[in-house]
């Protein structure tokens, strides 16, 4: 297998565009000076980023995942999260045996 130079140089390029932003945000993030309304939408981006990647694959997969998924959510409500791992991880697990 041989690596095309074109190839090669997309790949890098994408690593410093990835890298600049993590940098940029890391150096700029502290002096921001932010209060109500914008820390608040702020503190909201995880959280968002987290369902939208989730959400598709327990509503679209079937039936197992969708309620290991509650589990999961249920659990995350009252248990650290090694636990709530531990417990999603079993129960779509068994849920997928119990499915077929």
């Amino acid at each position: 297998m041989s690596l095309d130079p074109v190839t090669l140089l997309a790949i890098l390029g994408m690593a410093l565009a990835t890298y600049g932003c993590r940098l940029t945000g890391l150096l700029l993030g502290g002096r921001l000076a932010l209060s109500g309304r914008s820390k608040a939408a702020l503190d909201a981006i995880p959280p968002a980023v987290l369902t939208a990647v989730i959400a598709p694959t327990l509503l679209a997969t079937g039936w197992p995942e969708t309620l290991a998924g509650a589990i999961t959510i249920l659990a995350a409500l009252r248990l650290p999260l090694i636990a709530v791992i531990a417990i999603g991880v079993a129960s779509v697990v068994v849920l997928r045996l119990l499915a077929g």
